[in-house]
């Protein structure tokens, strides 16, 4: 490389290129191309080293200054799957003799699996956009009960449907502790109510905002495979790909609070899913994943969506990736209160009834 000096003895210092790093959020860039400027030297080396960083159709956007290559499509769908009844659903004093992980599923639990199964193959195969090249692919937490779900749904799935499974230990249950005593369990979730849902963490647990925090990992590993076409084998970009998350009741109502950036609030507002049970995410219109594609407005009431949160879906229902709501709880002025001076103040009773559900 050519340098210019003044003189032999003092050469001028060469300036260093300023590097910026760009922080992008999962769902609001998810699938867009992103600017690439030239390659420099060395980048080849750098994709040599992290061959992971690199698909079948140019390198990853986690490799820095690469060309740019059309993304592959995104899946269709992200559906999320609760596990079916385990021999902890039905009886607590499991908990106390058997370690959590272990716990597994009752009769029953294996026909809810096969159940839900049969009903991701009908969505899957016959629902909108369908066509004969469609996939699933399946990630799922460690613990035998989700794992024993995982089997179930399967049989309902030839082995050319199913594209591959990763075991992906961030979906497992929330902690509570090692081997549970029953009467203990009992005082410590009554402190939880008092305490709040999110915040509460068990001894020796986690508390739901210890599984927010590993989930947003996660986030950004499910991002990361979308963006490089973990789901498309050389030669078979499909954009009929179904992606299942089969996991716990918590940790799937976490992670779509992160997913879709609800408030603590909002979070603690939601139901739990029935074991074999299961939320679609399916992209709409523009190409954004929305609830309100496959779920009804009733339906997503049930769940314990507000009305804000489901106005919100109808925009994510025509949005595409890139956008933003920013008529949205999260991004308007609803945190203050001196907007509207006529506002009136919530009454003593207003603010014991909050105390009660939070």
């Amino acid at each position: 490389m050519a340098s210019a000096t003044r003189c032999p003895a003092a050469p001028r210092p060469l300036r260093q290129r300023a590097r910026v790093q760009v922080v992008r959020c999962c769902e609001d860039t998810l699938g867009v191309p992103r600017s690439r400027r030239p390659t420099y030297d060395g980048e080849q080396d750098q994709a040599q080293r992290f061959p992971e960083l690199v698909t079948p159709y140019g390198a990853s956007s986690y490799l820095p200054h690469t060309q740019h290559y059309p993304p592959p499509p995104r899946p269709r769908r992200i559906v999320l799957v609760r596990h079916g009844e385990s021999e902890g659903n039905v009886d607590e004093a499991a908990y106390t003799r058997v370690p959590d992980p272990r716990i597994g599923l009752t009769p029953r639990g294996w026909r809810h699996a096969e159940d839900c199964g049969r009903s991701l193959r009908r969505l899957v195969s016959t629902g909108a956009g369908a066509g004969d090249d469609w996939k699933v692919y399946f990630y799922v937490s460690p613990y035998r009960r989700t794992l024993e779900t995982l089997r179930g749904l399967g049989r309902a799935f030839e082995a050319q449907r199913i594209a591959g499974v990763r075991e992906e230990p961030r979906l497992r249950e929330q902690d509570f502790g090692n081997f549970q005593d029953r009467e203990k369990m009992r005082v410590e979730k009554e402190i939880r109510r008092r305490y709040g849902r999110f915040f509460y963490r068990f001894p020796n647990g986690e508390s739901a905002a210890d599984v927010y925090d590993r989930i947003t990992g996660f986030r950004e590993t499910l991002r990361a495979d979308i963006d490089i076409g973990r789901f498309q084998p050389p030669g078979e970009r499909n954009p009929e790909m179904n992606v299942v998350l089969v996991s716990h009741g918590l940790t799937l109502r976490v992670f779509l609070m992160r997913w879709y950036k609800w408030t603590v609030r909002q979070f603690e507002g939601l139901n739990n899913l029935a074991n074999g049970g299961a939320v679609v995410m399916q992209t709409g219109s523009g190409g954004r994943y929305s609830l309100l594609v496959h779920h009804s407005v009733e339906e997503l009431r049930e769940f314990g969506l507000t009305d804000d949160m489901i106005e919100d879906q109808m925009w994510q229902k025509t949005a595409r990736p890139g956008e933003l709501n920013y008529n949205f709880i999260t991004n308007g002025p609803s945190f203050f209160t001196h907007f509207n001076d006529h506002a009136p103040l919530p009454t003593t009773q207003q603010l014991d009834q909050i105390d009660q559900i939070y």
